[in-house]
């Protein structure tokens, strides 16, 4: 393959989840990397800069090959290169995630032309990301990556790059921090250090899994531990479970870090 075609009462809280296979990279200057992330997960990163660096003529060699008509007809209609890019390199990640992810199931999966990504039309979970697979997926991308995972169910995925939270996401990311940092329970306790990108990341995650993104207030997620093995839990407010009443419920896996200078967090069923 060349490098080219590469590419409240409080109700029950989610439980924590172990990921295996943490062999997730992220590297501009590798164009695609595929990593089983799990027993059920698979990703993909598709690297936005190494696609900058190649130009118009690779993108457009790249759309040509692995998109749909009507896919390739909308990227036509984006006439900024920066967003042209980032669309397309999301596109390239989901494609690749859904096949790697068939191949591990030991299915016959086809081409990347062969995977229709879609969006939800309308209502609370408009925009959410829809494939003709027997999967569900997710979409993040920030700086320069974007990063797709694949699974049998939902899953929610949020990818942020380093950078300085404005005051007001600040005030709401670090409320409860004294709190916390004289828990009792360590792992209640080491939430308090936890990078405020990172418990963005967390909470976006989460409402993505559930379809809304940031439909929903993030301050409906309060995230309540986080362990050395990376898996964090939260709890779900009022208003999340008037929208998704089986955010109590659980059982949901949620884990999260920093990779390479960025901030991964994965929430999957």
């Amino acid at each position: 393959m060349s490098t080219a075609d590469a590419l409240l009462p409080a109700p029950p809280r989610p439980r924590a989840g172990r990921l295996a296979g943490e062999t997730l990279t992220l590297d501009p200057a590798r164009p695609l990397h595929l990593a089983p992330l799990d027993g059920r997960l698979t990703a993909a990163v598709v690297s936005i800069a190494w696609l900058r660096a190649r130009g118009d003529a690779v993108r457009a060699a790249l759309e040509a090959r692995h998109l749909t008509d009507d896919e390739a007809e909308h990227a036509a209609g984006l006439h900024l290169p920066k967003r042209r890019y980032e669309w397309l390199a999301g596109r390239l990640a989901v494609k690749h995630a859904v096949l790697a992810h068939g191949r591990r199931q030991g299915r016959r999966t086809g081409r990347t032309r062969d995977i229709r990504v879609g969006a939800v039309a309308h209502g609370p979970r408009a925009g959410r990301p829809v494939v003709n697979a027997p999967v569900d997926v997710g979409l993040s991308h920030s700086g320069d990556f974007a990063v797709a995972v694949c699974g049998p169910r939902p899953v929610g995925v949020d990818l942020e790059h380093e950078r300085r939270m404005p005051p007001m996401l600040t005030d709401m990311l670090t409320a409860d921090d004294h709190r916390a940092a004289a828990h009792a329970d360590p792992d209640r306790r080491r939430l308090a250090t936890m990078p405020l990108p990172l418990r963005w990341a967390c909470k976006e995650a989460v409402l993505k899994h559930y379809g809304f993104g940031l439909r929903v207030d993030p301050r409906e997620v309060a995230l309540h531990t986080w362990r050395h093995d990376h898996a964090f839990t939260w709890r779900p407010g009022p208003g999340l479970l008037r929208h998704a009443p089986s955010a109590g419920d659980g059982p949901l896996h949620g884990w999260a870090r920093r990779i390479d200078g960025y901030f991964l967090a994965l929430v999957w069923t």
